[in-house]
């Protein structure tokens, strides 16, 4: 099992919060669906799957959810889909950058990340969660209009947030993993 110093826990501790944070601060885009937003907030997570390995991204996933259903939640649909769309999104990312660990794999793992959110996003939507919401908020059209908010809404939003997000993760990746992987690495060898 994997020794982490104080240091390095507190970094894995700043990293949730600001995910959370960030998962606060969201924007709808335009043309597409009101409830639709775009938000920043799997950029920690990335960093703790970067520094510290999946196990850790996870974890920093699971507290952003957790946070947001107790403080800021109104119903159950909405972080589900979060934590969904975050694992389906950042997982295969890591998984091919992990292998090269090259900008060439982290491009790629962008790529395939945005292609993997959106397929799932869009089956999870139609079948599970787009049902669920149009009964909790009692919304008839949005259960009668799944094939169209699928595809009109669904399916183009998470392709631009996909590639929104991995642009500000590729910069992340150049600017600051550097630095971070410096102040972990440092860490662990006292």
């Amino acid at each position: 099992m994997k020794h982490f110093s104080t240091k390095n826990i507190i970094i894995i501790g700043i990293l949730s919060a600001l995910s959370f944070i960030l998962m606060l601060i969201n924007v709808p885009l335009p043309f597409f669906p009101p409830f639709l937003k775009i938000d920043i907030a799997d950029i920690p997570a990335f960093i703790g799957f970067i520094l510290f390995g999946g196990g850790v991204g996870f974890l920093i996933i699971i507290l952003k959810i957790v946070l947001y259903s107790i403080i800021a939640a109104s119903e159950p649909i909405g972080p589900l889909g979060n934590l969904i769309a975050s694992i389906s999104y950042l997982l295969p990312m890591y998984l091919i950058y992990r292998k090269a660990k090259t900008t060439k794999s982290l491009l790629t793992g962008i790529l395939v990340g945005t292609l993997v959110l959106t397929i799932v996003l869009s089956l999870l939507n139609y079948f599970v969660l787009l049902p669920l919401y149009g009964m909790i908020i009692d919304q008839r059209d949005i259960v009668e209009n799944l094939k169209t908010l699928i595809t009109v809404g669904i399916i183009p939003f998470n392709i631009v947030k996909g590639l929104l997000v991995g642009v500000v993760i590729y910069l992340v990746h150049l600017k600051i993993i550097p630095v971070l992987k410096n102040v972990t690495e440092k860490n662990t060898r006292l």
